[in-house]
Formats: C-alpha cells, sequence, structure tokens
C-alpha cells in the first residue's frame, strides 16, 4: 500500500502525515506555490521516523539536477512530472534506484508508459495540483503490469471509490487534504489516510 502525501512545505505537516500513517512524502522543486528548497527539505527529512518514503517532485529538470538535489535533501527517490523521456528517465533511475514517473491519464505517454521502466507510474490530471479529478475508466487500458499510482482531484470523501473502482498499487493526495496552498488540514490528512488504508486492507482480504 503506497498513501503520498504530497506538496509538503514544513515539518509540521510532514510529521502530522506520517503520524496519520502516511507511507510516502513528497517535496516540490518545481515552480509551485508549494516549492521548497533542497536545505529545507533536508532539514525536515532528518526528523522524520526510518520506513518513510521520501520523494522529490520535478518538472522537465536536466536528469543531473534531479541527482544532486535529491541527494542534497536526503530523500530516496524522484518524482518526474514533466515531459522527460524515456532516457532521461532511465539515467535518473540509474543514479538514484527509485523514479516514479507522472503522465496524465488518457494521454499518448499513459498509453505507452510501460517504456518507462520506472518503479511507479503516477496517473494525474492535465492540471497537476489543480485538485481537478478525471475519467477514472481511463486508467483501465493501461499496459498490463504497470504499478500504478491514482492522482488528481482525490479527496477523503472520494478516495475509497477511488480505489475499489481502479484497484491501482497506490494513491497520492495534494490539494485534497489541504487548509490552503502549501499547509496540510489535519482532520483531511487523517481522514484521506484512514479512508485509504482501510480501504486497501479491504480488498486484499
Amino acid at each position: 500500500m503506497f498513501v503520498k502525501i504530497c506538496g509538503i512545505t514544513n515539518e509540521e505537516d510532514a510529521l502530522l502525515s506520517v503520524a496519520m500513517g502516511a507511507t510516502a512524502l513528497g517535496f516540490i522543486f518545481a515552480p509551485s506555490k508549494r516549492q521548497v528548497t533542497p536545505g529545507k527539505v533536508a532539514d525536515i527529512v532528518k526528523r522524520l521516523p526510518p520506513g518513510v518514503h521520501t520523494v522529490g517532485v520535478f518538472r522537465d529538470h536536466d536528469p543531473r539536477s534531479v541527482v544532486r538535489i535529491v541527494r542534497e535533501a536526503g530523500l530516496r527517490g524522484a518524482q518526474l512530472h514533466g515531459r522527460e523521456t524515456a532516457s532521461m528517465v532511465d539515467e535518473i533511475t540509474a543514479d538514484l534506484g527509485w523514479v516514479m514517473k507522472a503522465v496524465v491519464a488518457g494521454s499518448p505517454d499513459a498509453q505507452t508508459c510501460d517504456r518507462y521502466r520506472t518503479d511507479l507510474v503516477l496517473f494525474d490530471s492535465p492540471s497537476p495540483g489543480s485538485g481537478e479529478t478525471y475519467d477514472w475508466s481511463l486508467l483501465a487500458s493501461i499496459p498490463k503490469g504497470v504499478r500504478c499510482v491514482m492522482s488528481g482531484g482525490l479527496t477523503p470523501e472520494n478516495v475509497s471509490d477511488a480505489i475499489v473502482t481502479v484497484r491501482p498499487y497506490g494513491v497520492d493526495v495534494c490539494s485534497g487534504v489541504e487548509r490552503e496552498p502549501g499547509r496540510k488540514d489535519a482532520t483531511k490528512v487523517r481522514r484521506f489516510v484512514q479512508r485509504s488504508l482501510s480501504t486497501f486492507e479491504s480488498l486484499v482480504q
């Protein structure tokens, strides 16, 4: 079960998310209202318990920059949210060992996403971070064997339905658990994580 809270900008939200049961945290280095610096992330990561999967989010960065920032921030992997080619993804994966490639659900990239050879593929709406949802049936035609992470418009109210409908490997949320851009809402985080984990558990019983 992979439950990622993305757009973390401060230590309080990072510790809250982990305490609620999130298995992964995302820190955005691409231009965004939630953009953070490697130094700030390094300070946050040092205070996290072991076992949390920490991910840097990038968009169209040079592969060497991705690797440098991930290592400087002390993260465990990278999420590539731009127009990175398969060779660029391979280059970053070779250095870091763990990469999640993001694609737009229903796009040509989504239909051929198995070429990226990454650990996970994240399926998002056309406007990442907007909180917009999309037609989940678009995920029915992704290549077999791809470990799918759902994102885009997920909230505590719809995440259980999303998991039951798509049967993904994991879920990823950002704006759906915020009180304002860059600040998480404790109640929404708790409900999202609890409902995600309980739904995943019910599917494997």
